[in-house]
């Protein structure tokens, strides 16, 4: 018979590896994203729910989920296990909104708390008046209602979990967490639906899982007991649940009209098993045994997947990065070559030039260079978003909301380049205010005429000389050599910010996303740690 295993180095192993699961994310939108994503939660659930709280406290009470699809007849099965109504039981879908865990009053503080389901706030008054007692806002799917009764044996405690199927997300979402809490699963179906898909489902888990489970098949017209009995059975057996316990409970007026409560005798022999599996000291170590085993076992098929999909994870971020590096980088390049070009001095500000200075001010001239200027730096960023684009167009991990909101990015860059090169006009104006103060002859050159000279020279690339002898004839050679390359050196730094800027920009989405190498091997090691310790 196997045993629960307590140590206190095997404790230390599973909350490390509980850590290294909860930290693990999957926000890239892969086909094998969701699944990962509902195997963490689930696995998480079960660790936090019931692994870790019964390995620690493995003298707490037994705790029996009774789960199942709408309309199964959960809450009148709990009621009639306990004798009384406990669980609100009726005709209409869903019935029950907020969990209900019944156990004796002395194991009270075992509930009370939150050793086992620590994210669900608990209650202790009466069905009709939970929602009374809500805080603003609280979602009554995530409370509990803790009730006692002298008629469960201590050291047994039932839970009425909401419908497996329900229409309501977070009734599902908790259904399938408060399963994980059990040490033993209570699959409850029906004559009408015990070959349904989502029932199914959730024995083929316990299966997979290993755990202590027991199924009961409900509301069973008198005339076709045998028949549905037999059918019933052939499925379990044919899914390999052949050996698990397996109850009838007839179809009675009680459950026909949700009446809450069935005749002693029609569940006898279910509250007669789970009283033994409570009682019985070697029947209960084996089925807290079994359940918390088969949970250990299944982390040695679990963690690996989850460290794969971790590994996609950051292998799709790593593509999408590189593409946003190279589609950057490529225009980066093409940019230096356009400005060591002249491509800078075109159009109006070629036309501004060459009528400068009899039509055209220095402030004019300055004006439509750093103008052309922001157009060729957004030109460049353009095109490298174009390039990013069509490059994540092939990637499904780009297809994640954060990627495709790009409302305003176009403006948005014009705007920051814009401050930028203005930036820049600013830094070079009091450059050429300095050279203009160091000049020992009168009368002193026009600082925005000088400005005016040195752009156009910086700006014009190989394509115009004379804006430079112009410049030396103003402020000398010396000062027009220093004064081109300090602007020419500013010019390289502001241009490479730009382009560094936008690039980060465009990664910070997925920068925000956080997906790291890490996961994968800290998932495998905390594992490997598990299973020495095991």
């Amino acid at each position: 018979m196997v045993t629960l295993d307590v140590r206190p180095q095997l404790l230390d192993a599973l909350s490390a590896l509980r850590d290294r699961v909860a930290a693990a994310r999957f926000p890239l939108p892969l086909a094998g994203a969701p699944r990962a994503r509902a195997n963490r939660d689930e696995l998480l659930a079960q660790l936090d729910d019931y692994l870790v709280p019964r390995l620690r406290e493995p003298r707490a009470p037994l705790l029996a989920v009774v789960g199942g699809s709408t309309g199964a007849g959960k809450s009148t099965l709990v009621n009639s296990l306990v004798g009384r109504r406990v669980s609100e039981a009726g005709v209409l879908r869903p019935t029950t909104r907020t969990p209900v865990l019944v156990c004796h009053p002395e194991d009270h503080h075992w509930f009370s708390g939150m050793r086992v389901l620590p994210d669900l706030t608990r209650v202790w008054v009466p069905q009709q008046e939970t929602e009374d007692h809500l805080l603003p806002g609280e979602n009554p799917a995530r409370v509990l209602r803790v009730e006692t009764v002298d008629s469960l044996p201590p050291g047994l405690a039932l839970l009425d979990a909401p419908d497996i199927d329900s229409l309501v997300s977070d009734n599902r979402v908790l259904a399938a967490e408060l399963i994980c809490a059990a040490d033993i699963w209570v699959m409850v179906t029906t004559a009408a639906r015990y070959a349904d898909a989502v029932p199914w489902r959730m024995l083929r888990a316990a299966k997979e899982y290993d755990v202590s489970l027991v199924t009961v098949l409900d509301r069973v017209p008198h005339q076709v007991v045998s028949e549905v009995s037999r059918q019933y059975g052939a499925l379990l057996t044919k899914a390999g649940l052949g050996h698990v316990p397996r109850f009838t409970v007839p179809e009675l007026p009680e459950s026909a009209w949700g009446g809450g409560l069935l005749p002693a005798s029609a569940v006898a022999a279910l509250r007669t098993w789970l009283v033994h599996q409570t009682q019985d000291p070697a029947a209960r170590e084996h089925v807290m045994a079994r359940t918390a085993q088969g949970v250990l076992d299944s982390l040695n098929s679990r963690m690996p997947e989850l460290a794969g999909a971790a590994a996609a994870q950051h292998a799709a971020a790593l593509r999408l990065t590189s593409a946003v590096d190279g589609a950057y980088d490529s225009e980066h390049s093409r940019l230096r070559g356009r400005l060591q070009a002249g491509a800078v001095l075109a159009g109006d500000a070629l036309k501004r030039w060459r009528a400068f200075p009899l039509d055209c001010t220095p402030v004019e001239l300055l004006d439509t260079l750093v103008e052309s200027l922001g157009a060729l730096l957004l030109c460049a960023v353009t095109a490298a978003d174009e390039r990013v684009d069509a490059a994540w167009r092939r990637e499904p991990a780009a297809n994640a909301p954060e990627f495709t909101d790009r409302d305003g990015a176009v403006e948005g860059a014009e705007h920051r380049i814009g401050l930028a090169v203005r930036r820049w006009r600013r830094e070079l104006e009091e450059y050429a205010e300095e050279e203009v103060r160091e000049l020992d002859h009168a009368p002193a050159p026009d600082p925005e005429t000088v400005t005016a000279l040195a752009a156009t020279a910086l700006l014009s690339g190989r394509r115009e000389w004379t804006a430079g002898e112009k410049l030396a004839e103003r402020i000398g050679a010396h000062g027009a050599l220093r004064l081109r390359d300090r602007g020419g050196r500013l010019l390289l730094q502001h241009v490479n910010r730009i382009m560094h800027t936008e690039r980060e920009r465009r990664l910070a989405p997925l920068d925000a996303l956080e997906v790291h190498p890490e996961p994968q091997a800290e998932l495998i090691a905390a594992l490997s740690v598990l299973q020495k310790e095991r």
